[in-house]
């Protein structure tokens, strides 16, 4: 198989979708880029908040569940999801901005070479804005024109995923030896857990997995503000048939070939118990939808239309 291009998009959990929907747009100057439900759950929302056009790299998306606890944070858990900023110029606009809505946010610090800081969301979400100053990987988005962020400060897509895993040696195999991501390095954070840097593809910020050992601490018990899973890029639909015949080759148990519409994927669990997915470049967010009005209007795959009177009449509108 091709290397993995990256970061694909990467999915948490919300217990409020329409606050999720003001922090995410109006706040964070996202563009919600598809408005749809969970596939495999439809009477929740799956909302997809990306950079002008949804491009694969830049989707953070959310699933609601309403009556979703606290999370309790600990091991076997992504643990941290990093959002791109052009320049390190920038994290002093998002400084100010974050203070000004109130948001919860550390100041600006270095990790791996980078500036980075990192904030948490209204449910505790754990992020952190990351600086592509001296990113020479891969390429950021564009970030939405009609953003309530000036273009220059705004989000252009996915940065460093960071795993929290109690047995890192297990995961580094899965991520080497089955996936193809190669060690660009280890670094120590400030409880001096360390920290090692993968990366795959052309590399850089949208391109790496960050794992922190983590040996002692309980596992994560997820809630609303917590993360589902996490998807790298494939490139087409010929290559994602070749990685699902090579996962089951190696006896991983595995989803199979999944038809997401918009993509197509495959799901599997890393040693650690984190759960995986690998996702095709396209078709797209604009196969239903013209880039003018992506997600002004409830979205449904071809195979759920059939179903749409009951699904609007189960969800809230927003």
């Amino acid at each position: 198989m091709k290397p993995l291009k990256g970061i694909h998009h990467i999915s948490a959990i919300t217990a409020n979708a329409k606050e999720n929907l003001r922090f995410y747009t109006e706040i964070i100057g996202m563009r919600l880029v598809k408005k749809t439900v969970n596939q495999d759950d439809t009477s929740m929302y799956h909302l997809f908040y990306a950079d002008k056009r949804g491009n694969p790299g830049t989707d953070l998306t959310f699933f609601e569940i309403p009556n979703a606890g606290r999370t309790y944070p600990g091991t076997q858990s992504i643990s941290e999801t990093s959002l791109r900023v052009a320049n390190d110029e920038a994290l002093n606009y998002w400084l100010k901005r974050l203070a000004k809505y109130g948001v919860s946010h550390d100041n600006v610090q270095e990790v791996f070479n980078r500036k980075v800081l990192k904030f948490r969301d209204f449910e505790g979400q754990r992020l952190q804005f990351v600086s592509d100053e001296t990113n020479e990987g891969v390429a950021g988005g564009e970030p939405w024109p009609d953003s309530p962020v000036p273009v220059h400060q705004g989000v252009i897509g996915l940065g460093p995923v960071e795993l929290t895993v109690p047995r890192p040696e297990k995961t580094h195999r899965i991520l080497t030896e089955v996936m193809g991501f190669r060690e660009v390095g280890t670094y120590e954070n400030d409880v001096d857990k360390k920290i090692t840097v993968f990366a795959t593809g052309e590399g850089g910020t949208g391109a790496e997995v960050h794992v922190k050992a983590s040996h002692n601490a309980p596992r994560e018990r997820p809630g609303r503000g917590s993360v589902h899973h996490v998807a790298f890029r494939v490139e087409s639909e010929e290559e994602l048939h070749k990685w699902v015949d090579y996962i089951s080759s190696l006896g991983m148990t595995n989803s199979g070939f999944v038809e997401r519409y918009y993509f197509k994927s495959l799901y599997f669990r890393e040693s650690n118990g984190i759960l995986f997915e690998l996702a095709t470049d396209g078709p797209g967010f604009e196969t239903d939808e013209t880039l003018e009005n992506l997600g002004q209007s409830l979205a449904l795959p071809p195979y759920l239309e059939n179903k749409r009177e009951e699904i609007e009449s189960t969800i809230k509108p927003l």
